[in-house]
This record gives structure tokens, sequence and C-alpha cells, in this order.
């Protein structure tokens, strides 16, 4: 596992953000271990699908400096959870998560993305739904490129009417894929299409206890913002170490 990549801050704003960041960082990571207490191994996304795929780059129409996003390349086999993030009982509506891991040249990358809306200020709020099929899939912190800040996202393709219980998600994505457009964008900026993403169910356990980390296991070629980190962070650290 490689160390996480903060970058130092750029700006007296920057500053200001990590230190205020810090504070709720902490703050979230005390939360987040007094629920693992009563919720394991999942205090949140408890309720799961582990699939396995591959992706599919086209290159990316906005160039970012990542050459992970920027290039064409494929196919990438990946390993992906998705998830249902406070565990409300389906079919009551949920925000959906999706977490992909795949193997890049300094070893394995995550991508976490969670259900948003899709336009500015929207795609930064999270938003309940009861099928995978309408989420918009959003990984909410940018990464830091040499361009400036890049969101990643998702969206599916087919089918259109994928279920809420992970049971039934299960035999569905047994019988035929799940297919997702993977999408690039500024903060403010359009979404634009870099490739696609193909997920499956394979024999095995339903839910195998697998842990995502998108801020120590960055993108290829992506760093991390300082205040991201200090948000992130300290919720995941204490979590996995439960």
């Amino acid at each position: 596992m490689s160390a996480p990549t903060a970058s130092p801050p750029g700006s007296g704003f920057e500053a200001a953000a990590s230190t205020v960041t810090g504070v709720a960082g902490r703050a979230l990571g005390a939360a987040f271990a007094t629920l693992a207490v009563v919720r394991r191994p999942h205090p949140v996304h408890p309720h799961g699908v582990v699939l396995h795929g591959e992706i599919r780059r086209t290159g990316s129409p906005i160039p970012t400096g990542i050459a992970w996003i920027d290039e064409a390349a494929g196919p990438l086999p990946v390993i992906a959870r998705a998830s249902r993030s406070a565990g409300v009982p389906a079919p009551l509506p949920d925000v959906i998560g999706l977490a992909v891991r795949f193997d890049g040249p300094e070893g394995p990358a995550d991508i976490e993305l969670a259900s948003t809306g899709v336009g500015w200020p929207w795609r930064f709020v999270l938003r309940a739904h009861r099928s995978p099929s309408r989420a918009h899939l959003h990984a909410i912190l940018p990464y830091r490129a040499p361009t400036g800040p890049v969101l990643l996202a998702a969206r599916t393709i087919a089918p259109a009417d994928l279920p809420p219980y992970p049971d039934a998600l299960a035999d569905r994505l047994a019988a035929e894929p799940w297919r997702l457009e993977l999408l690039v964008a500024r903060p403010r900026g359009a979404w634009r299409p870099f490739g696609e993403l193909e997920l499956r169910r394979s024999p095995g356990p339903l839910d195998p206890l697998l842990r995502f980390d998108a801020g120590r296991r960055l993108l290829p070629g992506a760093r991390e913002y300082e205040w991201a980190h200090r948000l992130r962070q300290p919720a995941y650290d204490r979590v996995q170490a439960e």
C-alpha cells in the first residue's frame, strides 16, 4: 500500500481550508469510530455486493494532466463493491455507493463514488435512490491534477432497472453485466466521458470484507489536496483500525 500523497497548501485559502477541515475530519473520525463499535464490519455502507469486471478508457476530452484519465487504454481488471450507505432497509431510498479497485503501476488504486446530484452545486450533495441504475455516482472530493481540480463520476448505461435488494442485485448482475460510463469534469464544468466500467457478479461470497481507501490508494498520477486529506483520512483510519 502506498503512503498518502498530501499536497502542501498553495494559498491562504487552502491553508484556512486545511485548518477547518482538520477539525471536521477529527470530529468525523470520532463519530465513525463510535458507529463502528455498534455496527461491524462496515459502520457505513453496511450492505453490499462484491463484483468483478474491467475498465476500458477512451481518453479524456478535457486535458487533466493525469495520464490515467487522459489516455486511452484497456481492458483493466477491477474488483468493486456496490452498497447502500446508511443501511436503510430496501426498497426505501438510500445513498448508493460504488468502490472500485484496480492494480496501478505503484500498487492498488481505489476509486470511491457515492450518489449525488449532477450539476453545480448539487454534485457535492448526497442523494438517495432506490435503484443503483438511477444514481449519478460521484467522487465528491476532487483530485489535485497538474491542470487544477478534477472530479470523477459514473452513470449507468444498462440495465435501467437494477433492483435495490443486495441479493436480488447479485442475482441480476450474475445474469447480465452492469455497464457504466466513466465521466470527468472540473468542479463547475460539464461532465465528459472518458471510458466505460463493466461489472458482473462472480461465484463466491456475496459480500466478503474489503476495505477501500481512495486517499491512501490514489488514482495513478493524481495527488490529494491537503484539506481533502484532513477531512477524509481521520474517519477512514479510525474505522479501518477497528
